[in-house]
């Protein structure tokens, strides 16, 4: 890094550190994004994590909220050679005792396949897809007043501020439906019986329909590429193999973003913070770990309902009472002996991710945070529970519990992929309660992780937001470009 100073500096390249720093140099700033790796990405990795020839993302796969956010709408990451695979079903919930719950891109189709339920499928999940960009632009910026869409975002808050068990139960009265709700809420990492669980599994379900639920060819780390080759062709710099280990390390800039949880920030800000604005740092809550286990696959997985090979994302857990067992037995520090299971399988969008006729494929399964506990033997029984013969199609595995997660990426706060609980005071002070939670008391800092609004998910609104605070800093208003940034 040179000492000679730049207009933004951006630690992290997640993301929103990737969105962030295009957003500022586009607005012609003088820009410098840092990463500790050797490469950027941070949740946007691709690697050879089992056999070569096979590549598995580290983390984020399947990118439905990288489609939908306005962020990424604004960058058009398709202009840089990003290409999107869309899966010829969305998603996939295997049952034990019949066909499996497909989710596809057509809203019709997938309420045909759930009987009675559909019309009350079309009734909730479709009216939220029908809502369209203003609706997820309204929850993707929930701070930006006046919502772009006021009835519709009271619509979706009226079902979604409750929890997805009830909701699951109230709105639906099969238990197909109830099932494949409850596999969309699971990704909350939350319990179930929790306030707003049914808002993520209704936002999730409903971008199904309105986006779909794509991966990027070639493997996620195509998108950081992009996002970065974006970044250089506007004057950006990129430093690579270079922790930060106090704000004082960094070249002088007029704005610092941050694209690092809470937990770090207080370490690198040392005694600069004020003490109430660290104490409340200090006691941000982080979610549950994951373990997360790739596999190299001779052949497709063996798919008791061949329906579920379609698909790219699969939920294994059962019905609603098992999902919501399992995620129970988390929250409250417990491993659950038949865990929910969040599996993709990338070949079905993607063939390249591997050689022909074999295939890749992930899984996770939430654990308590920091957990030390080998899940390979769960989340293979939850497999084979739905995919009988999954494990003699095995060449090689590749797994990675909450250490791992971390040491990969230090915003994994024990194997916290989501940057802390996403409860409902969280949802609301995140990472502190304020108007503008992305400004810092420091001047010209500020926090655009996914411990900011609108919290975890590739969709770059964390640094979006932080970006377009940034731009009002003095010496920064006014620049070529600066419009871009607004909404």
């Amino acid at each position: 890094m040179t000492a000679d100073g730049f207009d933004a500096v951006v630690v992290g390249s997640g993301p929103n550190g990737l969105v962030a720093a295009v957003t500022m140099a586009e607005a012609g700033c003088r820009t410098l994004l840092v990463e500790a790796a050797d490469r950027i990405g941070g949740g946007l990795r691709t690697e050879e994590l089992t056999l070569p020839g096979f590549r598995h993302d580290v983390c984020a796969t399947v990118l439905p909220l990288a489609l939908a956010s306005p962020a990424f709408r604004a960058l058009r990451p398709e202009d840089d050679g990003v290409r999107w695979a869309h899966p010829p079903v969305a998603a996939a919930h295997p049952l034990d005792d019949r066909d499996a719950v497909l989710v596809h891109r057509d809203l019709d189709a997938t309420a045909a396949g759930l009987g009675a339920d559909g019309r009350r499928w079309r009734a909730t999940v479709g009216a939220t897809a029908r809502a369209g960009n203003p609706l997820i632009d309204s929850v993707l910026a929930p701070l930006d007043l006046p919502p772009r869409a006021p009835l519709a975002l009271a619509r979706y808050g009226a079902i979604g501020a409750w929890p997805a068990t009830w909701v699951g139960r109230a709105a639906f009265a099969g238990t197909r439906a109830r099932a494949v709700f409850a596999g969309m809420a699971a990704h909350s990492m939350l319990d179930l019986h929790s306030p707003i669980t049914a808002g993520y599994g209704l936002l999730l379900a409903a971008l199904a329909h309105h986006v779909g639920w794509p991966v990027v060819a070639g493997g996620s780390q195509h998108l950081a590429d992009a996002l970065v080759t974006r970044l250089r062709r506007h004057g950006g710099e990129v430093a690579t193999g270079a922790p930060v280990r106090s704000l004082s390390e960094l070249p002088p800039a007029q704005a610092i973003l941050l694209n690092i949880t809470p937990r770090q920030f207080v370490d690198i800000a040392a005694d600069q913070l004020p003490g109430p604005y660290r104490r409340c740092l200090e006691r941000f809550r982080y979610g549950p770990g994951v373990f997360k286990l790739d596999w190299a696959l001779g052949g497709p997985v063996p798919w008791r309902d061949p329906s579920v090979a379609d698909a790219a994302t699969v939920h294994l857990g059962g019905t609603l009472e098992q999902i919501a067992a399992g995620e129970h037995d988390v929250a409250h520090g417990r491993h659950p002996d038949h865990p929910f299971v969040l599996l993709v399988q990338p070949c079905v969008a993607d063939p390249t991710r591997a050689p022909a006729g074999a295939h890749t494929l992930w899984a996770y399964c939430h654990v308590p945070n920091g957990s030390d506990v080998d899940m390979t033997g769960a989340i293979e029984a939850q497999i084979e529970r739905f995919a009988p013969g999954f494990r003699d199609r095995v060449l090689a595995r590749h797994a990675m519990g909450p250490a791992a997660l971390e040491a990969h990426n230090a915003n994994a706060v024990g194997g916290d992929i989501g940057g802390g609980s996403a409860d409902l005071r969280q949802f609301l002070a995140r990472p502190v309660l304020s108007p503008r939670p992305w400004q810092t008391p420091l001047p010209g800092v500020y926090l655009c992780s996914a411990s900011t609004p609108p919290g975890a998910g590739v969709h770059g609104m964390g640094g979006w937001q932080a970006a377009r605070l940034a731009l009002h800093e003095p010496g920064l208003q006014g620049r070529p470009g600066s419009h871009a940034t607004e909404r």
